[in-house]
């Protein structure tokens, strides 16, 4: 079965929650924090306490690489082994690396990121240099073993700076999609779903919808649940019955402990968090 075939299947198994690994030291429990290791072994431990009390109830994981890369040697090295573990559990990783740079610069992210201490199944990328900034990650797209969701409406709030700009009648973001729509039509696989897939914001529902109506076989990452304001009912009307896409959740995730549980059983926390947000999400499907 080819990645994206996987995903989807997990997600009308599982739900359409993702994940976010993106730990910082505030919200690590209050137990791990008085422990006398490495920053990056206690980042490891973290995420390993969660992924295993989530991973049977959501379709995914992402990994925020920012989160680890400022942590530096100690992080990436929790991050390597983060992703490791995904690997062992069966689980599907998603890098969030946001790469995008000219061609000969992206051949060695892909190499870096799709093969190596830090292997994933998909990562993010940024379009916004062009094609030569994602054709040299085709290669691996055509094992039907990897794959990527690019950036097309993103759900920060200056992202209106240049997404939203008129090109040709139509803003930039619906050209980014049309685009990205085009690089996938090679790797479609039996759920009718590419592997290259993009990112929308659920910040934005209206728009999300525009982009949905013209590729409606588009699969999707959406950030956005949550804290920065998007609902249950706006992910449902966005997934509808094809369930096309997987939701992001991290801080409400990885830090539904805080002031709750901060002792080693503070994963439990973030299981009942990830009900919560499948239970919000699936009544309106």
């Amino acid at each position: 079965m080819n990645i994206i075939d996987r995903l989807h299947k997990r997600v009308i198994e599982r739900g359409p929650v993702c994940v976010g690994l993106d730990p910082r030291e505030s919200l690590l429990p209050g137990y791990l924090k008085k422990q006398d290791i490495s920053m990056g072994a206690k980042l490891l431990e973290f995420n390993k306490k969660i992924i295993d009390a989530v991973e049977g109830h959501c379709a995914c994981f992402k990994v925020q690489i920012a989160c680890y890369e400022a942590f530096g040697l100690e992080g990436m090295n929790a991050y390597a082994k983060t992703v490791q573990y995904i690997k062992e559990k069966n689980a599907i990783s998603i890098g969030d690396i946001k790469r995008g740079d000219i061609s000969s610069t992206a051949e060695m992210y892909a190499k870096g990121h799709f093969e190596g201490d830090f292997e994933v199944d998909f990562i993010t990328i940024n379009p916004y240099m062009g094609k030569d900034a994602v054709s040299p990650y085709f290669k691996y797209m055509k094992t039907g073993q990897k794959g990527m969701f690019v950036l097309a409406r993103t759900s920060n709030e200056s992202s209106k700076d240049f997404q939203e700009l008129c090109v040709d009648g139509e803003p930039m973001f619906l050209k980014a999609a049309e685009l990205i729509n085009d690089w996938g039509k090679k790797f479609i696989g039996e759920s009718g779903f590419s592997a290259i897939g993009s990112v929308v914001g659920l910040t934005y529902p209206e728009e999300f919808l525009m982009i949905k109506e013209r590729f409606p076989k588009m699969f999707y990452l959406i950030p956005g649940y949550g804290a920065q304001g998007g609902t249950g009912k706006d992910a449902a009307k966005i997934l509808g019955k094809e369930m096309c896409g997987v939701i992001n959740s991290s801080r409400d995730i990885i830090g539904a402990h805080k002031d709750i549980d901060e002792t080693e059983s503070f994963a439990e926390c973030a299981l009942k968090a990830v009900k919560e947000m499948k239970e919000d999400i699936l009544q309106w499907v």
